[in-house]
């Protein structure tokens, strides 16, 4: 596991420390899990993306605002 070093202004440092204190946490701690959290969020947005793309992909014959032919309406 790696250190980091971070800066923030005493007042908030204090007020983060209360927080996890009543949570039966440490700052560390939160800290770990807001990291992970970040890095969960930003695994789900690439997922999101990927499904995205590909719906995009499958639906490329449909134009907005275009009247749609008898067989474009029944391509499968």
């Amino acid at each position: 596991m790696k250190n980091i070093t971070l800066s923030a202004q005493d007042d908030l440092i204090d007020k983060a420390r209360r927080i996890a204190a009543s949570r039966n946490s440490s700052l560390n701690v939160m800290f770990r899990d807001w990291l992970e959290g970040l890095n969960n969020n930003q695994a789900q947005k690439s997922t999101d993306e990927e499904r995205l793309k590909d719906l995009w992909k499958r639906t490329s014959y449909t134009k907005v605002g275009k009247k749609l032919s008898r067989e474009e309406m029944n391509e499968r």
